[in-house]
This record gives C-alpha cells, sequence and structure tokens, in this order.
C-alpha cells in the first residue's frame, strides 16, 4: 500500500514538471495573464492632461492611482518588469501604442507621448496595487486636435499570415474563437525570405511576448502574457478569454533580434 502510494505521488511530481515545461521553459504563473478580464473596482483615478492636446506634439499625462476610500495608493507590484502599463488606441484602433509610465510617489505616475493624428484615443492603464486581490484598470478618453486619418473599418482578416519587417507572422488558436470560453492563441514567427524559424527570440518585458486584444467599440481588454515565458519561438502560447462575441483586433509584441515587433490581427470571435 505505502510503495503504491509512493509510486502514485512521483509520477504525479513528473507529470505536474513535465506539464509546466516547453523547450526548456519553465511555467511561471506570476507571469501569466489573467484569462477573465477584471472589474477593476479596488481602485479609482485622476486624469491630467493639457487643456487642448494637438498632434505631434509631446503631451504631458498625469495619473493618481486611488483607492476606495480616494486616497492614492503608495505602493505597486511590479509585473513584466514595469509598475503600470499604459496601452494608448485611436478610436478606429489603427494606432497602437503600449507605453510606461512612471511611479513618481504617491499614486502618481507620468509620461510624456504623441499622438500621430486627430482624433479620439483611448489610454488604458493596468497596476496592481500591493495587497489588492487582482490587477486593476483604469482608462480616460482624450480628444486630439489635428488632421485625421482616413477611418478604415475593422474587418477580420481573410488571411491569418502576413509579413511585417522581413517577420513572416502566423495566428492560430485551438479551435474557432469562442466567446466565454479558455482558448490558446498562438503567434507562429519565421523569417519571411528563408522560412526559418525564429527560435531565438529575446525577452521582451521579461516574457517571450506580450499580447493585448481589444474589441471593435474599445470596451473590451486585454492583456495577455504568454504560458511559457522562458520560451524562445518560434511558437508563442497564450492562454486568453474572449468576455463576449464580437470583432477584436489582437496585437502581439516580440523581441526580434533586438527590434520590437508589433503584429495585428483582427479576428472575429463567435
Amino acid at each position: 500500500m505505502k510503495k503504491n502510494l509512493l509510486l502514485t505521488l512521483l509520477f504525479s511530481v513528473l507529470l505536474l514538471t513535465a506539464c509546466g515545461t516547453i523547450n526548456g521553459a519553465v511555467e511561471d504563473p506570476k507571469q501569466m495573464g489573467n484569462m477573465k478580464p477584471v472589474s477593476g473596482n479596488e481602485t479609482n483615478s485622476e486624469w491630467t492632461t493639457p487643456t487642448t492636446i494637438n498632434a505631434k506634439e509631446p503631451v504631458p499625462i498625469s495619473i493618481i492611482i486611488k483607492d476606495k476610500k480616494n486616497k492614492p495608493i503608495k505602493e505597486f507590484e511590479t509585473v513584466s518588469t514595469k509598475k503600470m502599463h499604459l496601452v494608448v488606441v485611436s478610436k478606429d484602433l489603427s494606432y497602437f501604442a503600449h507605453i510606461h509610465p512612471s511611479l513618481k510617489g504617491n499614486g502618481k505616475f507620468e509620461i510624456e507621448t504623441t499622438f500621430p493624428a486627430g482624433g479620439d484615443y483611448k489610454l488604458i492603464a493596468e497596476m496592481t496595487p500591493v495587497g489588492a486581490s487582482d490587477y486593476s484598470i483604469e482608462n480616460h478618453w482624450v480628444n486630439v486636435k489635428g488632421t485625421p486619418v482616413k477611418s478604415i473599418p475593422i474587418t477580420p482578416d481573410k488571411n491569418q499570415t502576413k509579413v511585417i519587417n522581413g517577420v513572416k507572422a502566423t495566428l492560430s488558436f485551438d479551435g474557432k474563437p469562442k466567446a466565454q470560453k479558455n482558448i490558446e492563441m498562438t503567434f507562429s514567427l519565421y523569417d519571411a525570405k528563408s522560412n526559418k524559424p525564429f527560435n531565438n527570440l529575446k525577452p521582451y518585458l521579461g516574457t517571450v511576448g506580450h499580447a493585448v486584444a481589444i474589441d471593435k467599440d474599445v470596451k473590451q481588454f486585454m492583456h495577455i502574457h504568454p504560458m511559457y515565458p522562458k520560451g524562445k519561438g518560434p511558437y508563442v502560447v497564450f492562454m486568453t478569454y474572449f468576455p463576449a462575441k464580437g470583432i477584436y483586433k489582437v496585437w502581439g509584441q516580440f523581441n526580434v533580434n533586438g527590434q520590437i515587433l508589433t503584429v495585428p490581427f483582427v479576428i472575429n470571435v463567435e
């Protein structure tokens, strides 16, 4: 009886070890993005931007993160090497930026950025206060003066393979993307000329890659970390969860030969 129990325990340990590795990379739960979007109800925020924001001019942005009692939160976890991740998208999702404000103290983050054209932009801040039950999301809309770019309808890509800066990137799923279901989402990266796999990807913000997904109405936001953060490619696997049906734009970001590659795809979630 004891011998059988010992063998069972040994097998369980070996199985868990095997499940937590791929290409020699150990799965790190702290680096894996939460699959279901959070409510963000543990924080409030106060945003300060210039009264008038002009395209192609530097814009200072200040964000104070507060608790439920409206008091500034002083300490934040470091997630993917940063205290805050700030995603900036235009209303039509044609523009995307992933930047990182600096914590100045007493809950205040600051950054300076530039908007490429006139129009409405959504600023989406993600942070994890020390002691909070989960990460939190705060967002803010700004209007930018200047000539807007021609808006292009957001429609699903017919081809899930594209070439950007000499990299052939393919997006695939383990079945059709469906709402309210855990789904494996994989980016495959190959050299466009030689078709050789990129199996020496460098870390970007502490992991082999990052992904962001936003619906076409700019209401749903997901910042997704890879399942195997220490992997090297050419496959980068994410476990994600789309909260509702609809059209989403997904951006994958990877460090290819020292350059950050951003690959966008538009998909339909059933």
